[in-house]
């Protein structure tokens, strides 16, 4: 295969890389939630490089797990907001065993042997809280500090990052610098992903549609008439904890029986549905109001698959899941990559080659690495759901979703960081790196064929079945160059999938466990949320 040189190498993505990008002095990570902060440990203690820090910008780690203790106070502020989507209360999905880094095993809840042995959203924080200390201490954890950009410079150069201080002192003044290699560790909660049914940006638009990642618990919704639509986990906290409070029944559209991974006890007062077809807003006279001038209230019609109408709605909750988009990051624009629409692969198959190689593409414009085209959802253009293809000094962990998310993020930063210090190899052009991409992309459009309504576990950013065997692949990959981890690290494995399988029982041991001793809508039991 000819080589090609750091001028033209975004034109002819099928050549032999320049030559190597350099081994990174400076690492940059995105993001301090559970993805960044096991990024960090595992760069400073598993890479080889000199300088590794983290920039979060809201004002401590945690991620989704952070939850703003003063809400009014934040929102009063100047400074810019990025809100977590949990809500005081929440209790995980996910065993202790599964949510621990390796070497840092997570400690049993309180409650784990009364019959509640998932964590809460506070008991979670805590944990990942002691883990960061000693990086926040040492200053490897940069707070208040917003990622504008992060845009690729000339090949083997390192990219260019524009940040935002958003301490007391620094008001949002931007700050330049260089870093060898970045990794992005922040993908999906700020993306609410919303179904395309029609009527529905109506709702919106008037705030009688919200999606879960707004959901702060059911205050506010007394005596309403609520239709929650799907019935993953967040749907199902909705569904629940508004039938404590709303108007019954609490109406749930669903398109299929939920997943037995996520468990949910049965309620008189929810009503499954199937999924609506469309949504109207029309206005009725509140003649209990009391005011001398009638008020007029809008009510929603909803028209459903089965043709049934649900009729004088006041409230939709839409818990339809997330999508990974990292708008801040900007890479060179690669013509064989970047000029189909959403990035897709649809003039190339596995089985060809790439289309032609474009001519000097002299403007060497910078675009999204991702836009909101971009289908099926992904980030796009990843080795191994990881690595950056088209330059291998960028990296994401978090890319996909997959049951345990924290031990996928604890092996892939081990296998990013054995990349990035070139211990393990990966291959020497951009075409040959991203085989796993296209080969991944075919898969899932096999799966679907005949489908007519297929499930959104047969997507390419979601893991489901092909969580183990990705997870192994890793592993084995890691172990090979750092054998000495082969006893702390997770693993993949049948009997580990079955144990995961068999947590989702545990689950709906104790949501019973719950509801018997008065609790109920998966809270923690000193959450009340009766009226």
């Amino acid at each position: 295969m000819a080589s090609t040189t750091p001028e033209t190498v975004y034109n002819d993505v099928q050549l032999e890389d320049p030559f190597p990008v350099p081994i990174p002095k400076r690492v940059l990570i995105v993001g301090a939630g559970p993805a960044g902060l096991v990024s960090l440990r595992n760069l400073l203690e598993r890479g080889q490089f000199d300088t590794v820090q983290v920039v979060e910008r809201r004002a401590d780690i945690g991620g989704v797990w952070n939850l703003e203790p003063d809400v009014a106070a934040a929102a009063s502020s100047t400074k810019p907001r990025w809100p977590s989507p949990a809500y005081k209360g929440l209790i995980g999905n996910v065993l202790p065993e599964f949510l621990s880094f390796s070497g840092r095993p997570f400690p049993p809840p309180p409650t784990a042997e009364e019959g509640q042995p998932f964590p809460t959203l506070s008991e979670t924080f805590a944990y990942l809280k002691s883990f960061a200390e000693p990086y926040l201490q040492s200053g490897l954890i940069r707070l208040n500090t917003e990622v504008a950009l992060v845009e690729e410079r000339p090949w083997g150069q390192g990219w260019r990052v524009v940040l935002r201080d958003w301490s007391d002192e620094g008001n949002g003044k931007e700050i330049e610098e260089i870093w060898d290699a970045v990794i992005v560790a922040v993908h999906w909660h700020d993306n609410p992903e919303w179904p395309d049914t029609p009527g529905l940006d109506q709702l919106r638009n008037l705030g009688l549609a919200k999606h879960a990642k707004e959901w702060r618990g059911p205050q506010g919704n007394e005596n309403k008439s609520c239709l929650v639509v799907a019935n993953a986990n967040s749907s199902n906290d909705i569904a629940a904890q508004l039938a404590a409070v709303a108007q019954t029944p609490v109406y749930q559209s669903i398109r299929r029986p939920a997943w037995p991974g996520f468990p949910s006890l049965p309620d008189s007062r929810i009503k499954t549905v199937s999924s609506v077809l469309k949504y109207t807003v029309h206005l009725v006279e509140d003649t209990d109001s009391g005011e001398k001038d009638v008020q007029k209230t809008p009510k929603i019609t909803a028209d459903l698959k089965d043709g049934s109408i649900i009729e004088d709605l006041d409230i939709v909750y839409v818990g339809t899941g997330y999508y990974a988009f990292t708008e801040f990051v900007k890479v060179f624009h690669r013509p064989q990559l970047h000029s189909e629409p959403g990035y897709g692969y649809t003039s190339t198959s596995p089985d060809t080659g790439p289309p032609p190689a474009s001519s000097d593409d002299q403007d060497r414009r910078h675009v999204p690495v991702v836009t909101p085209q971009t289908r099926p959802r992904r980030i796009p253009h990843l080795h191994r759901l990881s690595i950056y293809g088209p330059n291998p000094s960028l990296a994401f962990v978090g890319s996909v979703m997959t049951y345990t998310p924290f031990l996928t993020a604890d092996i892939v930063s081990t296998y990013v960081a054995l990349v990035f210090d070139h211990r393990i190899p990966i291959p020497s052009s951009t075409w040959d790196r991203l085989a796993y991409e296209r080969n991944r992309l075919e898969a899932i459009r096999l799966r679907l064929v005949g489908m007519e309504d297929p499930t959104s576990f047969l997507t390419y950013s979601v893991m489901s079945v092909d969580e183990e065997g990705y997870g192994r692949g890793l592993r084995e990959d890691v172990v090979k160059i750092l054998p000495e981890l082969d006893s702390s690290l997770p693993v993949w494995s049948e009997e580990t999938s079955k144990a995961k399988e068999n947590m989702f029982k545990t689950k709906l041991e104790a949501l019973k466990w719950a509801q018997d001793r008065g609790g109920g809508g998966n809270l923690e039991s000193s959450v009340n949320i009766q009226v």
